[in-house]
């Protein structure tokens, strides 16, 4: 599809007007083999604190979110200080490391912050706080409210109160859903990457870093990207799963190497240069057509929790037609999910999208299928004519 403005000049753009920018920044830029690094926390406190400073181009400024891992590695450091070498594979030990570490954590941003005026706030989440739409609304109050305070929101998962295992990419996927609550213009992934590489680094070592990206959902992830970094629990695959979420809504994303010096404000001192200073990092074009929000928030409220595939005539119904998804065309049934699940749509094997299931997983392998009429006489009248209704629907999900 023709883009409608070249790349630079949208890069240049979005950097000099964007009001509201959720920044997420992981362990490896900010932990070292000692701990928190204080050097790099202080220079990217210092850079947001210029971003969030009244200027000429905004004359109020920019609202910042700050999304920080590094509570496990500050743990994990603290206990090594004091001759306690703990393992961190398994999930008691992770919570209880990121139990010790997030104060650690929270103090050395605040104190870094301190220094420029700027007041912060501890925002620990977990994906329950965003799964029940009016704990999501209470979040996205309460974020409002201390941006119009000019206060800077820290965010972190609250790792400890987590009931299940801490994923690939949790604070990755944590951030593209603050781009969503939050209202953001942008989003910016600081990574110990220079940025994204154009082949995976352990097989091609020398590959260069892509400028931009055009169309994230058309990358092979897995091919392109590599594993986990050493400290933390994502790598590029999730980086770039994050900014295909951020997409989505129309929203870019700039992934830039955290620990290159002054690296935030050359980008957007740059992009106040209208794109003729050259920008480190890649820029993830956002979507040419952006999702509605609330389909985004049912599409990442949770993990799918089963799933269903559907034969070649209900994939082309989906796919080409913007139909529903409707009992004729399940032809198996995966998991244990309840009325209301949230469930991939998989045809041959490859994943089309996940949506709200109307039916349980019991009484949808009774049903499978079956044409509306034969629905009625095994469910009765009170049945949903589709499994999936298209408005409760996203293709192409990120998940």
């Amino acid at each position: 599809m023709e883009r409608p403005e070249d790349w630079r000049r949208e890069r240049a753009r979005v950097l000099a007007q964007a009001r509201v920018v959720v920044i997420k920044v992981g362990s490896a830029v900010l932990t070292d083999a000692q701990g928190l690094n204080a050097a790099v926390l202080d220079s990217l406190a210092g850079q947001l604190a210029r971003l969030a400073a009244p200027g000429t181009g905004l004359p109020d400024g920019r609202r910042l979110v700050l999304v920080s891992s590094g509570a496990v590695a500050a743990g994990r450091t603290a206990l090594a200080a004091r001759g306690r070498q703990v393992e961190t594979t398994g999930l008691a030990a992770r919570q209880a490391a990121a139990a010790v570490g997030q104060g650690r954590l929270m103090q050395a941003w605040d104190t870094a912050f301190h220094v420029h005026g700027m007041p912060t706030a501890q925002v620990l989440l977990t994906r329950d706080d965003l799964r029940s739409r009016q704990r999501f609304l209470n979040a996205r109050n309460t974020f409002a409210e201390l941006l119009q305070w000019r206060v800077l929101p820290i965010v972190n998962e609250n790792d400890t109160v987590s009931v299940s295992e801490l994923k690939f990419g949790d604070n990755d996927c944590l951030a593209s859903l603050l781009v969503n609550l939050t209202g953001a213009d942008l989003f910016v992934n600081l990574t110990s990457s220079p940025g994204v590489l154009a082949a995976d680094p352990q097989r091609e070592p020398d590959a260069p870093v892509m400028e931009h990206i055009d169309d994230v959902a058309a990358l092979d992830l897995g091919q392109l990207c590599g594993g986990k970094t050493s400290v933390g629990t994502g790598g590029m695959y999730s980086k770039l799963l994050a900014a295909r979420r951020a997409a989505q809504i129309g929203v870019p994303t700039l992934i830039l190497p955290g620990r290159a010096p002054d690296v935030l404000s050359r980008a957007f001192a740059a992009g106040a240069d209208s794109g003729a200073t050259p920008i480190p990092g890649t820029w993830v074009r956002p979507a040419g057509h952006a999702i509605p929000r609330r389909k985004f928030w049912l599409a990442y409220q949770s993990e799918p929790a089963g799933g269903v595939t559907v034969d070649a005539g209900a994939a082309q119904a989906l796919l080409r037609k913007g139909g529903s998804l409707l009992p004729g065309g399940v032809r198996q049934v995966e998991g244990a999910f309840q009325k209301g699940a949230l469930v991939r749509v998989l045809h041959e094997g490859r994943s089309l999208g996940v949506g709200l299931s109307n039916y349980s997983a019991a009484d949808l392998k009774k049903i499978m299928g079956l044409k509306r009429h034969e629905v009625a006489a095994i469910l009765g009248d009170a049945h949903y004519p589709e499994v999936i209704h298209r408005d409760n629907l996203l293709l192409d999900a990120a998940v």
